[in-house]
Protein backbone atom coordinates (compact mmCIF):
# COMPACT_ATOMS: atom_id res chain seq x y z
CA UNK A 1 0.00 0.00 0.00
CA UNK A 2 1.63 3.40 -0.72
CA UNK A 3 2.38 5.79 2.12
CA UNK A 4 0.05 8.34 0.70
CA UNK A 5 -2.96 6.41 0.62
CA UNK A 6 -2.30 5.05 4.17
CA UNK A 7 -3.62 6.77 7.52
CA UNK A 8 -1.05 7.75 9.66
CA UNK A 9 -2.34 4.84 12.21
CA UNK A 10 -1.74 2.16 8.89
CA UNK A 11 1.81 3.89 8.57
CA UNK A 12 2.52 3.49 11.99
CA UNK A 13 1.76 -0.43 12.61
CA UNK A 14 3.56 -1.41 8.93
CA UNK A 15 6.27 0.89 10.62
CA UNK A 16 6.70 -1.16 13.53
CA UNK A 17 6.66 -4.28 11.43
CA UNK A 18 8.77 -3.34 9.48
CA UNK A 19 11.28 -3.09 13.01
CA UNK A 20 10.52 -6.06 14.07
CA UNK A 21 11.25 -7.65 11.15
CA UNK A 22 14.83 -6.03 11.02
CA UNK A 23 15.31 -6.41 14.36
CA UNK A 24 14.52 -10.14 14.09
CA UNK A 25 17.63 -10.08 11.70
CA UNK A 26 16.20 -13.36 9.96
CA UNK A 27 15.80 -11.20 6.53
CA UNK A 28 18.27 -11.58 4.00
CA UNK A 29 20.60 -8.22 3.53
CA UNK A 30 18.25 -7.92 0.25
CA UNK A 31 15.19 -7.45 2.14
CA UNK A 32 16.58 -5.72 5.03
CA UNK A 33 17.70 -2.94 2.74
CA UNK A 34 14.65 -2.86 0.57
CA UNK A 35 12.24 -2.78 4.51
CA UNK A 36 14.62 0.42 5.74
CA UNK A 37 13.83 2.28 2.39
CA UNK A 38 10.01 1.64 3.10
CA UNK A 39 10.52 2.68 6.68
CA UNK A 40 12.38 5.83 5.84
CA UNK A 41 9.90 6.68 3.52
CA UNK A 42 6.73 5.75 6.23
CA UNK A 43 9.05 7.34 8.91
CA UNK A 44 8.42 10.58 6.57
CA UNK A 45 5.28 10.27 6.17
CA UNK A 46 4.95 9.99 9.62
CA UNK A 47 6.61 12.96 10.61
CA UNK A 48 4.39 14.96 7.86
CA UNK A 49 1.08 13.87 9.50
CA UNK A 50 2.33 14.81 12.54
CA UNK A 51 3.74 18.27 11.39
CA UNK A 52 0.18 19.02 9.84
CA UNK A 53 -1.83 17.95 13.07
CA UNK A 54 0.82 20.14 15.15
CA UNK A 55 -0.13 23.13 12.70
CA UNK A 56 -3.72 22.94 13.21
CA UNK A 57 -3.89 22.26 16.40
CA UNK A 58 -2.23 25.44 16.82
CA UNK A 59 -4.15 27.53 14.34
CA UNK A 60 -7.16 25.93 16.80
CA UNK A 61 -5.44 27.19 19.94
CA UNK A 62 -5.16 30.66 18.73
CA UNK A 63 -7.66 33.96 20.19
CA UNK A 64 -8.76 36.60 17.01
CA UNK A 65 -5.02 38.25 18.00
CA UNK A 66 -2.92 35.44 16.78
CA UNK A 67 -2.09 33.94 20.90
CA UNK A 68 -2.32 31.38 22.23
CA UNK A 69 -5.02 29.89 24.71
CA UNK A 70 -3.10 28.30 27.06
CA UNK A 71 -6.79 27.20 28.75
CA UNK A 72 -6.93 24.98 25.28
CA UNK A 73 -3.37 23.48 25.07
Amino acid sequence: MAAKKMTFEEALARLEEIVGKLESGEISLDKSIKAFEEGQKLVQFCLQKLNEAETKVKKLSQDGDGNFNSSDL
